[in-house]
């Protein structure tokens, strides 16, 4: 998930309690305090919205867009979508979704669209070099 390149400062009270969840978090994460409350600033208010999607961390590491309940990734099912001509049952069935999750995926996608293309982008690249330096090791063992 993208966020904004610049910001908007803001004061938040946060109760003791949550402040210290945040501190620990960050700390594990090597994130600063503000980058990871952005972040789950961001992720909540998208999740308010669309509440059939979620996000977590693909394999390079980058926070992405999911269907809930599902490990597949809102890109895979547009591609899915856009494979089989639009036909929701299909890619419902196909993929053992049920179609409210694949038309959430739609929703989501109508409003963040660019977002889900640069994530396909970024993981389809991320597959092709993976496969690259899979294939120059096993060269080197053979």
């Amino acid at each position: 998930m993208s966020t904004e390149s610049s910001s908007s400062p803001r004061s938040f009270r946060l109760s003791p309690g949550t402040a210290e969840m945040l501190d620990r978090r960050a700390a594990a994460l090597g994130q600063s305090r503000n980058a990871l409350a952005e972040r789950l600033l961001a992720e909540g208010l998208r999740r308010e919205e669309h509440p059939m999607v979620w996000f977590r961390s693909n394999a390079d590491g980058v926070r992405t867009a999911a269907v809930v309940g599902r490990r597949m990734y809102i890109w895979q099912v547009i591609d899915a979508l856009r494979q089989l001509d639009g036909d929701v049952a299909k890619v419902a069935d196909d993929f053992q979704l049920t179609e409210p999750q694949v038309r959430a995926a739609v929703d989501y996608y109508a409003e963040f669209g660019d977002e889900i293309d640069a994530d396909a982008e970024r993981s389809l690249e991320f597959a092709r070099r993976e496969r690259e330096r899979r294939e120059k090791a096993a060269s080197l063992t053979s």
